[in-house]
């Protein structure tokens, strides 16, 4: 049997002395002082609930340790207009740009040629690019060879929209949006104001679409010609345009009263459309003067929020022509 020890027949060799601890153990028994509060402890739950909803504020929706989150676009950043159509309605409207970039290569039709010339006059950069830059500037969208930058919007306060009209010597007619998210509805509506004349749009600073490359294509360039504001409280700013005297009228479908058979619509008048889903908000809704409906066909349970916004400022010009 080898080796020693316990019923080997052999006595079992005596263990040397081990080395001491050093203290090590005294000082393990000293503590670790004071429990810091919870905000500096990054296991304790709160702190991660507060960087989860800090996390959701900043990308609009919801998200989970095991799906990487990707942040909004810096407020900062330049926009970009994609497609042959749409950057030259751009530079005809004169919105505001910086650079026009061109694929190498490109087929040149009148569309390219006279935005060419426009940006020329107009002493914008133009640089030749690969395909592959354009895919990324206009995050995959259809380009056609073509994409326009434009820097960030400047927003104007909820109170200058008032002055424009006055300074028009007009009466003031403004359209705000209630947590309208699609930045083509956006568009939509920013067309449909400049054409039947609003002085301005209102939007919300936080749960809202803002003036983007997609809300500058759908508005076919009307952007250029409409003053967007921007208001901290959507509902503090309807209740200070009413102090100003100003009639607010919101858009609901079931409202029971008639866009048409509202009064004061050729007065001082602000035009609430809602959000695509859900409509007006309740604190929005109770801060309007009147809630209205567009009458329409049973069969068609609602409009589009850009299709509804254009029907009610249609109603509101017919009114003041009268």
């Amino acid at each position: 049997m080898a080796g020693g020890g316990k019923g080997s027949g052999r006595p079992a060799k005596k263990k040397s002395p081990t080395k001491g601890t050093g203290g090590n153990v005294r000082r393990g028994l000293e503590g670790k002082g004071a429990t810091p509060p919870a905000h500096m402890r990054h296991w304790h739950k709160d702190k991660a609930r507060t960087e989860r909803i800090e996390r959701e504020d900043r990308t609009g929706r919801p998200s989970s340790p095991r799906t990487p989150v990707r942040g909004r676009r810096s407020e900062d950043a330049p926009e970009y207009i994609g497609g042959r159509n749409p950057v030259l309605e751009a530079l005809r409207a004169g919105v505001p740009a910086s650079t026009l970039y061109i694929a190498l290569r490109i087929d040149n039709d009148d569309r390219v040629k006279e935005s060419v010339r426009i940006a020329a006059d107009h002493g914008i950069a133009m640089l030749e690019v690969g395909k592959e830059k354009l895919d990324r500037l206009t995050e995959g969208a259809i380009h056609q060879g073509m994409a326009l930058q434009i820097p960030p919007y400047e927003y104007a306060h909820p109170e200058d929209l008032i002055g424009i009209a006055q300074d028009a010597a007009e009466v003031p007619l403004i359209v705000a949006l209630d947590s309208v998210t699609d930045p083509r509805n956006l568009g939509a509506i920013a067309r449909s104001a400049t054409a039947f004349g609003a002085h301005g749009m209102v939007i919300p600073s936080r749960r809202s679409a803002g003036v983007t490359g997609g809300a500058w294509k759908t508005s076919a360039g009307t952007l250029a010609h409409l003053t967007v504001a921007r208001a901290a409280n959507l509902t503090a700013t309807l209740r200070e345009y009413r102090e100003a005297g100003l009639f607010v009228i919101g858009l609901d479908g079931e409202s029971t009263v008639d866009i048409g058979d509202a009064n004061l619509l050729d007065g001082p008048l602000v035009v609430v459309v809602g959000s695509e889903g859900k409509g007006l908000s309740r604190l929005v809704r109770e801060s309007c003067d009147l809630v209205v409906r567009i009458p329409m066909n049973a069969a068609a349970e609602s409009l589009n929020a850009g299709v509804a916004a254009g029907v009610a400022l249609y109603e509101v010009a017919r009114h003041r022509r009268r």
